[in-house]
């Protein structure tokens, strides 16, 4: 008895060891994963997942951009690299085997060349059979939504570009009411074009001066309002002159200051030009005081700008005092600003001025004129 219970203990003991060798097949995975730029990703997520059966697995990539995951049940498998949180590729179908790894590899540069020349492709109307087939659903649901948004993005700029070119044709014709209206559905349909913000408050600004009274102070109200639109989005000092004008233009001669010493802080080396057509505007409303002030700072942010030595010799001379006898006596400074002017730009527009003004300050000004209606007084004649 016990001889027989032997024998098959003998027997059993070869089917016990076959079926602990088959709980011990198992499989594993490894690979390595490279970036954009070609380099080995550190960090990539890799997410293996079973197909056949339940089974999700994860790893993640080395320094190196490598991977390698082991203990793995024979099967089929879906394999995806995941990067800062995205996928962003996937190799489907892999059949696991025994013994060596299953190799499967991510290479997202060349990734991103084969999906820029299927994009180029289909933008094109050039998408082959071969690289529609190649695509996997989500690329073609991905590529049809883009396409649909690239249609729609298309159809909106040509709506704006529209709504400019005809905003901005009317601006130069001066036909400003045209223009507001244009430019202003320009705005709705791309609050942050810059461009637009800036022309359309130089129209509101433009109109302004084609009305009056209430018409005139709400159409300014929208130009300044534009403005602060513009320099929202992008600050630099040309639409902060530009800025300034208006303001002055609307007599608010503090802000109109205030925003030039800006301009000119963000590009001093144009900022005696802006303090320059601060003078000139409020020398065109006859604000002779401030526009005086203008000519001065001017000269201060830059001594060599010679429109303004001349400007301010005319501000200088508009405050010279005659005396009795006829001699006109002009505020320290004025010959000197018009010979600065000379110095700088001997053949300027205003040379001839500029002489002119410098022979008037030194003669007299006849101040008594012999009356026309009296008797010429005589002579002794010669005796013959």
């Amino acid at each position: 008895m016990y001889l027989r219970l032997s024998k098959l203990a003998m027997l059993a003991a070869p089917f016990v060891l076959l079926a602990g060798g088959a709980l011990a097949q198992t499989t594993s995975f490894e690979g390595e994963v490279k970036g954009e730029d070609g380099q080995p990703l550190k960090g990539a997520l890799i997410k293996i997942e079973r197909t056949d059966i339940k089974g999700n697995y994860k790893v993640k990539t080395d320094k190196k951009g490598r991977f390698f995951h082991a203990g793995l049940p024979i099967g089929t498998y879906n394999v995806t690299c995941e990067v800062n949180g995205k996928d962003v590729d996937k190799v489907q179908g892999v059949r696991s085997r025994l013994g060596d790894p299953t190799p499967v590899n991510f290479d997202l540069q060349e990734l991103k060349k084969k999906q820029q020349a299927l994009q180029a492709a289909a933008e094109a109307g050039t998408l082959t059979t071969e690289q529609a087939r190649q695509m996997s659903p989500e690329q073609k649901a991905a590529m049809e939504k883009m396409m649909k948004d690239r249609q729609q993005a298309m159809a909106k700029n040509k709506a704006l570009n529209d709504a400019f070119n005809q905003g901005m044709d009317a601006l130069k014709a001066k036909q400003c009411d045209q223009a507001t209206q244009a430019l202003t559905k320009a705005t709705e349909l791309d609050p942050k074009q810059v461009a637009v913000w800036g022309n359309l408050a130089e129209a509101y600004v433009c109109l302004a001066g084609q009305k009056t009274g209430a018409e005139s102070e709400a159409a300014m109200t929208k130009g300044l309002e534009a403005y602060q639109k513009t320099l929202e989005i992008k600050d630099d000092a040309a639409t902060r002159n530009n800025y300034a004008l208006a303001l002055a233009r609307a007599k608010k001669f503090p802000e109109a200051q205030a925003e030039l010493q800006k301009a000119a802080t963000l590009d001093p080396p144009n900022a005696g030009r802006y303090y320059y057509n601060l003078g000139a505007v409020l020398t065109n409303i006859n604000q002779l005081e401030p526009a005086g002030e203008a000519f001065r700072k001017a000269i201060e942010a830059d001594p060599k700008y010679a429109p303004a030595q001349y400007q301010l010799g005319l501000y200088l001379v508009s405050k010279a005092q005659m005396s009795a006898d006829g001699k006109l006596t002009p505020p320290p400074g004025t010959k000197e600003a018009f010979q600065k002017y000379l110095e700088l730009e001997p053949t300027g527009p205003f040379a001839e001025q500029a002489k002119a003004m410098l022979t008037s300050l030194d003669s007299t000004v006849q101040t008594q004129y012999a009356n026309p209606s009296a008797p010429p007084s005589k002579r002794g004649s010669k005796k013959k």
